[in-house]
């Protein structure tokens, strides 16, 4: 019985890596000529530089990455996008993010952290135009390609009118992660799996006894 509980584990955690980890290297030429035709000419993506689009793809190392993002919502309540109803930023931003985590978690990335500003500028110089933001958020990305695939996915394309009406400005790039003290997926679902092996295998011996 306690190989048939440990023999889970390569298993099921060798699933957690097909999903969570990027197998198919670096974007090619062709990948990214036509992803780009496909996204300029998308409505939702006019507020996108075509330009740094390209340059990012084409650096392309094939490792993960996490988008920050730096938003403010409008004051007060807006207008939904579709039924016209007054309804506040955050409910709209809620309706974007619906269908955005589940596009994302389909393709291996994540919520990273999202946190809301407490004050204001502590520390800043030469940064006259900081006008601020009310949130920050970052979003774990498994690759280059799971982003541009995201991004011009049609049945992900209509949630974008939320995002547009509830928030007022915002900045948006990657970043590549180089110190976290949190514990990261894969190490977290490789304990979590060895923690259930061993309680699994204690109550079949305590129930063989």
């Amino acid at each position: 019985m306690s190989w048939q509980i440990w023999i889970c584990i390569p298993i099921v955690y060798g699933m957690f890596c097909l999903w969570y980890f990027n197998w198919r290297g670096p974007l090619t030429k062709d990948e990214i000529d036509k992803f780009l035709g496909i996204f300029s000419e998308l409505e939702a993506n006019k507020h996108t530089e075509l330009s740094l689009i390209r340059k990012f793809l084409e650096d392309d190392d094939g490792n993960e990455f996490v988008m920050l993002n730096l938003i403010q919502l409008h004051e007060g309540k807006v207008l939904h996008p579709v039924t016209g109803e007054s309804q506040s930023p955050r409910e709209l931003l809620t309706n974007y993010f619906k269908a955005f985590s589940f596009a994302l978690i389909k393709r291996g990335g994540h919520p990273v952290l999202q946190a809301r500003t407490a004050g204001g500028n502590i520390d800043s110089w030469n940064a006259e135009l900081n006008v601020g933001f009310s949130l920050t958020s970052m979003m774990r990305y498994k690759s280059r390609r799971d982003l541009v695939e995201l991004l011009i996915d049609p049945a992900f394309a209509d949630s974008h009118l939320f995002k547009l009406a509830a928030i007022e400005r915002t900045i948006s790039y990657p970043t590549q992660t180089q110190l976290s003290v949190s514990l990261r997926p894969p190490v977290a679902v490789l304990t979590i799996l060895l923690m259930l092996a061993s309680i699994a295998q204690n109550v079949a011996f305590l129930m063989a006894s």
